[in-house]
């Protein structure tokens, strides 16, 4: 029994229609297997029906029988997707399972005789491996048999998914451009039939060119509008108008409007013709925006850097800025008449040339600190003057940041101390010949006490003393006299500890401890904690811990608020019986620096170990506010 669709097709016919895929694969379909039996057993009307299903090109299925059996063309197996071939043949309830509902009231409205058409029905299909929306046009018809009576449902199926998507993005894009435009006070829209010469724009753009806005929304010729536009621009506008209409090419202008209260606004519009056929252009829509706010405040920003540079350019240092990278946009006048170097020279990297060769490393060492860390930058260097002379000069920056803390700028200046760093050296060398002459009288007092001391026998032990507490003098007045930048002795060199390391060298390496905390001292303070230290190290070594080989002191310094102290304790040292009467010239001597001079209070600790003296002062009594009271 013949299979196919056309049994009276001749052979090289049929192979021909069978080019068709899916006509060939309804031929191979073993359909005795399934609920419709073979072909040759289908009724004339629907094999009739399935041949002109067959060989259409708009994708169309039948659903045949009360289980709704799967027959389909080539155009629908597309459609179908990967579910193609599987689902041919199979029952519609079985084959779109997603969708079996809707399937199910179809099939029995067909098989009702009933004719029906849907528009834009979303359906979620697994087409291609996943679930996915997708809309389309179906139309249905029933298959009516030779008896009359409805075999299945015929349904013609018009994909429109790209077309839905489509429209469904041009309205949310038109949402968002209604709503961007309406919640703007600053936007216009026109829209120019240059053909009929009507132009019809949003009440915005009216309101900005004195018109009525119902009145724009119908349509004014383009002269009511301009009629607006400040008499200055009109001839500028109306030429731009024209060349753009001319050129077909985009239009872009800035103008001035007057308002209907006799105010001024700046604003900008953007358009483009639409031409023809013909290349004539025949509508021009476009955006106008009002910049009168951002006018005025470009033109503050301008009338600021133009007071900011005028007043750098009349100050007496040289002034520069960097971006938060550290490269260099701008320098004043003052740099320029200094360096003698062309404008524009030294950015970027281009200053470091300037520097001399023996400070360049050294001053883009700290620039690089300030940059990473935002601390201040302060240094000073030897600058190129335009006479080829490196000349001193104090560079100083810091950072502007935003309200975030980020550095959006530097700004420096350069100052000329070239005379004022000569006369400083000048100055030092003075200090230190008066230095000497000074250390040169305690010399000569020391000399004096000796010789007195030999024809005096009997004050040889006072004398020894005296020229000891001369020596700790010497020693205070060398630590903190004045210093310049050459003779600056090593940092923390002003600190209570590096006093203390260079009174007690004598005593031995290491023998005199100090652990704690450390501060800083002035020579307002120096000579009193000098004389201090001097008499309770002699005293130590007469009769304390640094008598004995083994004996040492351990010195602690501690801040608290307001207060520094300071705890001297001997170890190793003879016992001690009891409490020693202090009555000599060194006891006395050391009350005066601590209690008067530097009102502070000193006890003593006449402990079993070893002496204990606990001593407290103010902290401003360290600096140059200690004054004998």
């Amino acid at each position: 029994m013949p299979k196919s669709l056309f049994p009276a097709a001749s052979l090289e016919t049929r192979q021909r229609l069978e080019q068709d895929p899916t006509l060939k694969l309804i031929n191979d379909y073993d359909w005795s297997t399934n609920p419709l039996g073979p072909i040759p057993e289908w009724p004339e009307s629907l094999r009739g029906a399935v041949r002109l299903m067959m060989l259409a090109a708009t994708p169309m299925v039948m659903m045949v029988g009360p289980t709704g059996i799967l027959i389909y063309n080539n155009a629908y197996a597309d459609f179908a997707g990967n579910r193609h071939p599987e689902i041919f043949g199979m029952p519609a309830l079985e084959a779109w399972p997603e969708i079996a509902e809707f399937n199910r009231t179809n099939i029995e409205r067909g098989l009702a005789r009933e004719s029906w058409a849907l528009r834009d029905q979303e359906l979620v299909l697994n087409r291609h491996g996943q679930f996915e929306s997708g809309w389309m046009d179906l139309h249905y018809s029933p298959l009516v048999g030779d008896d009359g009576f409805s075999m299945g449902t015929l349904c013609m199926v018009y994909e429109t998914t790209e077309r839905v998507l489509a429209e469904q993005a041009l309205a949310r894009s038109e949402e968002r451009l209604s709503l961007a435009l309406s919640g703007s006070a600053l936007v216009g829209t026109w829209d120019w039939n240059v053909t009929e010469n009507i132009v019809t724009s949003d009440d915005k753009f009216a309101s900005m060119f004195n018109l009525d806005p119902l009145r724009a929304g119908l349509g004014v010729p383009i002269e009511a509008f301009l009629a607006a536009i400040h008499p200055d621009d009109t001839v500028r506008v109306g030429q731009e108008i024209d060349q753009a209409l001319k050129d077909g090419a985009s239009y872009r202008s800035e103008y001035r409007l007057l308002a209907a209260d006799g105010t001024t606004h700046w604003v900008i519009a953007s358009g483009r013709p639409r031409l023809g056929s013909d290349g004539v252009a025949t509508r021009f829509p476009g955006v106008i925006v009002d910049v009168t706010e951002q006018r005025r405040i470009s033109e503050a920003l301008a009338e600021s850097e133009l007071r900011f540079r005028t007043l750098a350019d009349t100050m007496p240092q040289m002034v520069w800025s960097t971006l938060p990278d550290g490269f260099h946009d701008y320098y004043n006048a003052r740099w320029y008449e200094f360096t003698g170097v062309p404008v524009g020279s030294t950015d970027g990297e281009g200053w470091k040339d300037m520097f001399h060769p023996d400070d360049q490393e050294r001053a883009n060492t700290i620039w690089r600190q300030s940059l990473a860390t935002g601390e201040p930058y302060h240094i000073e260097y030897r600058l190129k003057h335009h006479s080829g002379e490196y000349r001193w000069t104090l560079g100083l920056a810091l950072p502007i940041r935003d309200s975030h803390g980020q550095i959006i700028r530097w700004f420096g200046t350069c100052t000329d101390i070239h005379e004022t760093r000569l006369v400083a050296e000048e100055r030092e060398l003075v200090a230190q010949e008066l230095s000497h002459r000074i250390k040169n009288i305690f010399a000569v007092l020391t000399s004096i006490i000796s010789l007195s001391a030999r024809s005096r026998p009997e004050v040889k032990t006072f004398a020894d003393e005296l020229r000891q507490r001369i020596y700790a003098l010497g020693e205070a007045h060398d630590f903190v006299r004045p210093h310049s930048h050459v003779s600056r002795p090593p940092e923390n060199q002003g600190s209570l500890h590096s006093l203390i390391n260079r009174l007690t060298q004598p005593y031995g390496e290491g023998r005199i401890a100090f652990t704690g905390e450390d501060t800083q001292i002035d020579d307002g303070a120096a000579t009193p904690l000098a004389l201090l230290f001097h008499e309770l190290a002699t005293n130590s070594a007469k009769y304390g811990a640094l008598s004995l080989d083994g004996g040492r002191v351990d010195l602690a310094g501690s801040h608290h608020e307001d207060r520094y102290h300071l705890s001297w304790k001997e170890l190793g040292g003879p016992s001690i019986a009891g409490q020693s009467e202090n009555t000599g010239f060194g006891s006395r001597l050391i009350t005066l620096s601590v209690e008067g001079q530097m009102r502070g209070s000193l006890e003593r600790l006449w402990e079993a170990d070893g002496l204990r003296v606990e001593i407290d002062l103010p902290v401003d009594a360290l600096r140059r506010s200690a004054r004998l009271t």
